[in-house]
């Protein structure tokens, strides 16, 4: 894969897990990386600094996606440390804890809409204003991380996680076909159940191994294997691929 110097990529809930993962992963690739968080100061920190290692210039900046002035203030902030923005990850995600459908409390509902939906949606709209041809930039793409969930639906543990992602890629497809002409590639990545904290936060900690034997390839997948799908669908090599959803998930 080529070293892409010329590239400024935002990847929202970039300080843990599979944000983390991708932020090294396009840092390595030569990518300026500008990492967006919301409470993992510390963690943001680290892999800012782990970028930097790969001789790029990275910036980390705390942010509520759900929030519109806190999103434009994010991308301002990135276009006058990095540069213009050719590129987004929108990885920032929640699932709240783990329960039946009629036991998943409404607010608790309404805030994973509010962060994985609307979200998503304000910061895509954000980076097309920047990048967009239309409205005077070079291009770009945008790659947002949904989950296996989308299609399985999640019953018994989190449904309402579950439609939130397939709105993501519901969103992926239409934005793939409304920006195409103006130079943006619009995709989404489909992860499985992957090695992170994300499940002792929804209250199961063990969960990734749990699940292992319904999982064809009989293993949780690792989070560098779902940046690796992110960082070429970002690339050169994918200049003919928009409106994909790709899953990473050992065949389930």
């Amino acid at each position: 894969m080529e070293r892409a110097s010329d590239q400024v990529t935002v990847v929202t809930g970039g300080g843990r897990g599979i944000g983390a993962a991708v932020a090294l992963r396009l840092g390595r690739a030569g990518h300026r990386v500008a990492i967006g968080y919301e409470r993992a100061h510390e963690a943001a920190r680290k892999t800012a600094d782990a970028v930097r290692a790969e001789g790029v210039a990275c910036v980390a900046v705390q942010v509520d996606t759900s929030d519109e002035r806190q999103v434009d203030d994010f991308f301002t902030t990135v276009k006058e440390e990095l540069g213009p923005v050719t590129g987004l990850v929108n990885n920032a995600g929640i699932t709240g804890l783990l329960g039946r459908f009629t036991d998943t409390p409404v607010e608790r509902m309404r805030r994973v809409v509010d962060v994985n939906v609307m979200g998503a949606l304000i910061c895509a709209r954000r980076a097309a204003l920047e990048m967009s041809t239309r409205h005077g930039g070079r291009g770009g793409a945008i790659v947002n991380i949904s989950s296996g969930a989308a299609t399985l639906g999640s019953p018994g543990e989190y449904v309402h996680y579950a439609a939130s992602k397939a709105a993501v890629d519901a969103m992926a497809v239409g934005l793939a076909k409304e920006l195409a002409a103006e130079g943006i590639r619009v995709n989404s990545v489909q992860p499985g159940a992957v090695v992170t904290d994300i499940h002792a936060s929804m209250g199961d900690p063990d969960r990734a191994w749990r699940i292992a034997d319904r999982i064809p390839m009989g293993r949780p997948g690792e989070p560098e294997e779902v940046a690796g799908a992110v960082a070429w669908l970002l690339s050169s090599e994918a200049s003919y691929t928009t409106g994909a959803i790709l899953r990473v998930a050992g065949g389930l």
